[in-house]
């Protein structure tokens, strides 16, 4: 890349990140690369684009002018890329992908094992965790998240779809226990139930439910917990072994609700659900391994997890 480019790429990326060191991350250069490509560039052109103070900088009125037709050149620049990219032979090289361990094993893993059956030159590389990785850091190409995003300048997000909750337990469970049909009866029969928690490294994790107005509603797990585990899957089988109610997505117990060994305990007038994202680090032009993975996921996972919540509503009626 010629020098007047990588000044103007340099320029245009701490404009939108906010500063040289956002920028540097973006651009996988460091602070003083960053700096220097501007400060070249500035000295080419023969005026100042930024107005600098020791903990911030601002456009000047040549720099605000400048960013806008740089932008708009970048810009043509992607789109020239893209069409090269998209007229390329298949997705090929490695793409390292990190997801949460439980989510990425179930239901990432198997659509981008159908990907890489299909281009035998791309090579995938997975790493399961349920701590945030980050991918600049880690030179990961893709990240599937759960939940809210915090705000990134040097990360792209597209929507997955939801994973939706519900209050579960087996059959044998509640005929043995009072009958529940909406959460604030969960509350107020709490002494006469029995509760399977999750727990993290943070301790462990309230139950949260929408009430009819879509406000937020925070579950404490009480004393009578009878298991609990940083484990999805250890608590679906607690559930089924009728240890007690517990709290999972729809999608991890549509197999179970379809055989009629958990039941939805009741409806929620508002399904409470977590996001799920495609994230990556943002880059000018987009690798096509990693477009067609983001594809894939964003085109298949929605339905996937749409299914499984259709599921669990129709395969078995809730407790009344």
């Amino acid at each position: 890349m010629s020098e007047r480019l990588t000044g103007i790429e340099a320029f245009v990326a701490a404009v939108e990140a906010g500063n040289f060191a956002a920028a540097a991350v973006r651009l996988r250069l460091t602070r003083s690369a960053v700096a220097k490509s501007v400060a070249r560039l500035e000295a080419r052109l023969g005026t100042r684009l930024f107005q600098r103070s020791t903990r911030s900088h601002s456009l000047t009125e040549d720099g605000q002018a400048y960013y806008e037709r740089c932008r708009r050149a970048l810009a043509e620049l992607d789109a020239a890329d893209a069409a090269v990219e998209a007229g390329r032979t298949a997705p090929r090289g490695r793409l390292r992908v990190t997801a949460p361990i439980l989510l990425g094993r179930e239901l990432v893993a198997p659509l981008l094992l159908e990907l890489a059956a299909a281009h035998p030159e791309l090579v995938l590389e997975f790493m399961f965790s349920d701590s945030v990785v980050d991918l600049v850091d880690e030179r990961f190409d893709l990240a599937v998240r759960s939940g809210p995003l915090a705000s990134s300048s040097v990360l792209a997000a597209r929507p997955l779809g939801r994973q939706w909750m519900g209050v579960y337990a087996s059959p044998a469970y509640l005929a043995g226990h009072p009958s529940l049909n909406s959460v604030d009866a969960m509350i107020a029969a709490v002494e006469y139930h029995r509760f399977i928690g999750y727990a993290r490294d943070t301790g462990p994790q309230p139950w949260q439910f929408n009430d009819a107005d879509g406000r937020v509603i925070t579950f404490d797990a009480p004393a009578q917990v009878s298991f609990s585990c940083n484990s999805l899957e250890a608590n679906k089988l607690a559930a089924l072994a009728g240890l007690g109610l517990t709290r999972l997505p729809a999608w991890l117990v549509a197999d179970a609700i379809e055989a009629g060994t958990l039941v939805r305990v009741f409806e929620e007038p508002v399904p409470y659900g977590y996001a799920l994202q495609a994230v990556w680090p943002q880059a000018r032009a987009l690798p096509p391994k990693t477009r067609v993975a983001i594809d894939l996921l964003a085109g298949r996972l929605p339905g996937r997890l749409a299914e499984a919540s259709a599921l669990r509503s129709e395969a078995a009626p809730a407790h009344f």
